[in-house]
């Protein structure tokens, strides 16, 4: 007798088949996500002399992700509520690795700010949503606290591990490297994301434009 979707997906006792897999699928998306805010930091006299930016375009390189990902945050959140989080999560990363592919490749100030904004919109969509299929795919309650005190400690240590990886490609490749390296991850990401994770039922009402971007403004206000 062959296994169903659902019964694929977890066992009877809330812990998916895959629980380990699944588990690393949504920690590595979300620190590529959390050490994009840092790994160019390191980066940025290099960017600064091949870009030729000026010393006050130069923080756009790290403003523009801030900003794109804390004021689309909730926005984020909201379609995989609307639309199925796993499907949510695999745009989110679809968008991050693409950007992140066109910044590596930037030319000139223009484009690389560019593709930092587009990082940051596809991190808003992966985190929540990511967020959300922890907690969906663990539920029996002393598997979610072990994933959510990996996911916790992954998050945390984003930031300080973006700034050694991002020293260490720089050093050693060149800083286009600390954006390219998100594309293989965000690729195996999206390979992995459909045999390990279930996605979950879209609440079939529309999405109030309007409002997310009335949200959007207010949250890059304050950002």
């Amino acid at each position: 007798m062959t296994a169903t979707p659902a019964s694929s997906a977890a066992t009877s006792v809330g812990t998916p088949a895959h629980g380990g897999l699944a588990l690393a699928v949504i920690c590595i998306a979300q620190l590529m996500v959390v050490l994009d805010a840092t790994v160019v930091n390191v980066a940025l006299p290099s960017i600064q002399h091949d870009l030729h930016f000026s010393v006050a375009d130069l923080t756009w390189v790290i403003t523009a992700y801030s900003l794109a990902f804390g004021g689309l945050l909730l926005f984020g959140g909201r379609t995989g509520d609307l639309y199925g989080r796993r499907r949510m999560f695999m745009i989110g990363i679809g968008i991050f690795g693409a950007a992140s592919l066109l910044g590596g490749w930037a030319q000139n100030e223009a484009m690389l700010i560019i593709a930092r904004a587009a990082q940051g919109l596809g991190g808003a969509i992966a985190a929540p949503t990511a967020l959300a299929l922890l907690a969906t795919t663990f539920t029996e309650p002393q598997a979610r606290a072990r994933a959510f005190g990996v996911f916790a400690a992954m998050a945390a240590s984003g930031g300080a591990i973006g700034l050694l990886l991002g020293g260490v490609l720089t050093d050693f490749a060149s800083w286009r490297w600390a954006l390219f390296i998100n594309a293989p991850i965000g690729l195996a990401v999206l390979i992995l994301t459909p045999r390990v994770l279930a996605e979950s039922q879209g609440s079939g009402k529309r999405l109030d434009l309007p409002g997310a971007l009335s949200v959007t403004l207010g949250m890059s206000a304050l950002v």
